[in-house]
C-alpha cells in the first residue's frame, strides 16, 4: 500500500505526498522567508510558503520527465511520491539498453535546466526591486541547483543513473554499472556525511546537520540499490541445477490405486511428491489427492496412469535455466513447485519456494533458520526480509537480464 496522501494524477501517473513532506514544507518556508524581512512579516512568509510550492511544482516537473522519458520506452510508472528530499517515480522496470536507460536518467536534468532558463527570462519581464521578479528569480536559482545537483555521478541521484548507464555501455553488464554507482553513491554519502558533521564541529553552522542529513539519505539508499542488485545477480547467476532437490520418488506406473495408497500414502513417508514410470521412461506427475475423489471399487482395478499428469503437459524447466526464469514460470503458472528436467528429459530434481530460499542465502551468505524455510515449505509464502515477488517487481525480475 503507498503511504501518504495522494493528491492527483498526472498524465495517468497518481501522486503522492510523503508525510515527511511536512517538515520540508515549514523548514524551506521558513529559510526563504527570511530574505523577504523587510517586505513585513505576513509578506515573509507568504513569499517563502510561495517558493516551496513552487520548489516542489519543479521537482514534480523533474520527476515527470523521468517518468514520461520511462512511459515512452513502455515501461510503466506505479506512482510519483514527493518527501523529505524531492521527489521519486515507482518505474515498474528498468529499461532494457543502457542508451534508453541514461534518457530516463538525463530526462529530470534537462526539465530542471529548461524551467532555470525559462523563468529566468520571465523574470526579466519584471522590475528587478519587485517581489514578483525576486520570487521567480529564486525559484530559477533553484531549478538550477536542482539540475547541477542531481548529476552528481552516485546513486540514487540522476547522476548516479547517468554513470550506471555509461558503465553499462562499457562492459556489457546493467549489473556492473549499478555495483559502480552504487560505490560512488556511497563514496558521496561519506563525503556529506563528513563535511556536514565538519562544518557543525568547526564553524557551530548547524546548516551542516542538513548536508550530514542528506548524505546519510544518499547513503542509505545506495545500500539498497546495492541489496537489491545483490539478489539480481543471485537470481541471474544461480542455475536451477544447483537449488533443486531430489525429495521425490518414482513409482511404477502400473501400480493399481489400492497399491500406491497402501504402500506410499497410508504410511508415513518424507516424499510428498510422486512420478510414475514405465520401463525406465518417465510418464508424469501423480495427482495423490485426487484417489480420494475415486470410489473404492475402482482402486482395485485402475493403474496409476488415471491420476499422471504427463509429462509433457507438465511446467517444467531444464537444469541451465537461471533460478529467475525458475520462479517466472512457476508465477506465471501459479504452481507452488516445479519439475527439473534433464538432458535426456528425465524428471532430474524439482523445486519449490523453501528451495529458492536456501539457494539465495546460500549464494548471498544471509543467515536463514531451517524453521524459516521449512514455514516456507509448508505455508508458500517467503521469510521476512526477503520478500522475492515484492523485490522482483521493483528491480525487473521479469526478463531482466546482465
Amino acid at each position: 500500500m503507498q503511504a501518504g496522501w495522494k493528491i492527483g494524477n498526472l498524465f495517468g501517473i497518481p501522486l503522492f505526498l510523503d508525510y515527511s513532506w511536512l517538515i520540508i514544507l515549514f523548514w524551506v518556508t521558513y529559510i526563504n522567508s527570511q530574505d523577504y524581512q523587510e517586505s513585513g512579516l505576513f509578506l515573509a512568509w507568504g513569499a517563502g510558503f510561495v517558493i516551496t510550492l513552487l520548489l516542489f511544482g519543479s521537482v514534480l516537473l523533474h520527476e515527470l520527465g523521468h517518468s514520461l522519458v520511462a512511459i515512452s520506452q513502455g515501461i510503466k510508472v506505479n506512482s510519483i511520491t514527493l518527501f523529505l528530499f524531492g521527489g521519486v517515480p515507482s518505474i515498474e522496470r528498468d529499461s532494457r539498453t543502457p542508451g534508453e536507460a541514461f534518457q530516463v536518467a538525463i530526462a529530470g536534468p534537462l526539465v530542471s535546466l529548461v524551467l532555470f532558463f525559462l523563468l529566468g527570462l520571465t523574470s526579466l519581464l519584471f522590475p528587478t526591486s519587485s517581489l514578483v521578479g525576486k520570487l521567480i528569480s529564486r525559484v530559477a536559482e533553484i531549478n538550477l541547483i536542482l539540475a547541477i545537483f542531481n548529476i552528481i555521478p552516485g546513486l540514487p541521484l540522476d547522476g548516479g543513473q547517468i554513470l550506471k548507464a555509461a558503465i553499462w555501455k562499457i562492459t556489457g553488464s546493467r549489473l556492473t554499472g549499478v555495483r559502480w554507482a552504487v560505490k560512488s553513491g556511497k563514496g558521496l554519502g561519506w563525503l556529506g556525511i563528513s563535511l556536514g558533521l565538519i562544518i557543525v564541529l568547526t564553524i557551530r553552522d548547524y546548516g551542516g546537520f542538513w548536508i550530514a542529513l542528506i548524505g546519510w539519505f544518499a547513503m542509505r539508499n545506495a545500500r539498497i540499490y546495492q541489496r537489491i542488485t545483490d539478489l539480481q545477480s543471485a537470481l541471474i547467476n544461480i542455475q536451477a541445477l544447483q537449488v533443486m532437490t531430489q525429495d521425490f520418488r518414482v513409482v511404477d506406473a502400473d501400480l493399481t490405486l489400492s497399491q500406491f495408497a497402501d504402500r506410499y500414502l497410508l504410511k508415513s513417508s518424507k516424499f510428498s511428491t510422486y512420478f510414475a514410470a514405465y520401463r525406465g521412461r518417465y510418464l508424469g506427475l501423480v495427482y495423490d489427492d485426487a484417489i480420494r475423489y475415486i470410489e473404492r471399487s475402482y482402486r482395485e482395478t485402475q493403474t496409476l496412469r488415471m491420476i499422471i499428469c504427463p509429462l509433457n503437459q507438465m511446467v517444467t524447466v531444464s537444469e541451465k535455466v537461471s533460478l529467475l526464469e525458475v520462479i517466472n514460470s512457476m508465477k506465471f503458472h501459479q504452481e507452488r513447485q516445479i519439475a527439473v528436467l534433464s538432458p535426456a528429459g528425465a524428471v532430474a530434481g524439482i523445486i519449490d519456494k523453501s528451495d529458492i530460499v536456501r539457494g539465495i542465502a546460500k549464494y548471498l551468505k544471509l543467515k536463514i533458520s531451517e524453521a524459516e524455510i521449512k514455514r516456507v515449505k509448508t505455508e508458500g509464502n517467503y521469510p521476512s526480509g526477503m520478500k522475492l515477488e515484492a523485490i522482483a517487481k521493483v528491480t525487473n525480475f521479469k526478463g531482466s537480464r546482465e
